[in-house]
């Protein structure tokens, strides 16, 4: 019971990083009808702004991750203004296609910028965590670095925690000011119809705009919590970002709300998988919980072609 516990915090840790980020896609893709390919560099740049800010600079860790959010957010409004405003009214196939060239050359930027080093967002927990419903052994050698083992109780992680409370207040925030804020309808009404909304005064290319800023600020705090990871990240951390489209697909490409719910089923089913797979189904191989995501997305597909939210399209003929 302990270890299944465990690993749900764990998971819903990881599903609330995944969530963060299949929002970003959902909210570009609803904006504009592009998938944005681009998401994992703006993802592994805010583990690396934060890092910057953090242990090459010295500041507080907050101050690393207010200057990560502002940084990758500016960073992605100028690839839409630069790269994908050209694209307006082209299909979204070869959009999306110039996303995908975002991303590899994302990912020679980022190789450059990281190098051989590993790094963290430069959080203070590190690998610390509290013990619930047990104690510390009496004769244990502490470790600098390393936490205590926890007897006969409940383990979790500092970083799980943040992960979890992170993603729950800011996806809160940004459902609250979509919902509620003048902005928020105006997205909400772009999504709807373009031509609607332009008709009415609001500006497209501003909307545009603004969803990949948002796109990018919740990416950058996806980096975030990607970066607390134990042992750190490389460059090649962005490829994790790629587990939010299963997520969006699980959940609905079109929906915030599938978005969120996808990264929970995706981040719990990886982590129960990681605990349990190597013992139950050893047949499967080895990091079978990395595959997981996928053979959920396929599931659902089956069952659910639109996802568990996703908007039916209905074509008369």
């Amino acid at each position: 019971m302990i270890e299944l516990l465990e690993s749900l915090v764990r998971g819903v840790g990881l599903g609330g990083m995944y969530a963060l980020i299949a929002v970003g896609f959902v909210i570009i893709y609803r904006a504009t009808g592009v998938l944005n390919f681009a998401q994992p560099i703006f993802m592994i740049l805010g583990t690396y702004i934060s890092f910057t800010i953090v242990d090459t600079l010295g500041l507080p860790f907050p101050v690393g991750v207010a200057g990560a959010i502002i940084a990758v957010a500016a960073i992605a409004m100028g690839c839409e203004r630069a790269v994908m405003r050209p694209m307006v009214g082209r299909p979204p196939f070869a959009a999306a296609l110039v996303t995908i060239g975002l991303f590899a050359a994302g990912l020679v930027v980022t190789a450059k910028l990281f190098g051989p080093s590993v790094i963290t967002s430069g959080d203070p927990w590190g690998l610390g965590n509290f013990c619930i419903g047990g104690e510390r052994p009496a004769d244990a050698v502490e470790i600098p670095g390393i936490p205590l083992p926890c007897q006969d109780g409940l383990a979790i992680n500092y970083t799980d925690i943040f992960k979890i409370v992170t993603a729950a207040v800011v996806i809160g925030l940004l459902g609250a000011w979509l919902a509620r804020s003048r902005y928020g309808l105006a997205m909400r009404a772009t999504a709807m119809d373009q031509e609607a909304a332009m008709s009415q005064g609001i500006s497209a290319g501003r909307i545009f705009s603004l969803s990949w800023a948002i796109a990018g600020a919740l990416a950058a705090v996806g980096g975030i919590l990607v970066g607390t990871a134990a042992g750190g990240v490389a460059a090649a951390a962005a490829l994790v970002a790629l587990k939010a489209l299963p997520a969006i697909i699980i959940g609905g490409l079109d929906s915030i709300k599938g978005a969120v719910i996808g990264g929970l089923i995706v981040g719990v089913a990886e982590a129960l998988t990681k605990t349990y797979q190597p013992d139950a189904a050893p047949w499967l191989g080895a990091n079978f919980d990395v595959v997981m995501p996928y053979v959920l997305m396929f599931v659902v597909l089956l069952v659910q072609p639109y996802g568990l939210y996703g908007t039916k399209e209905v074509q008369r003929v």
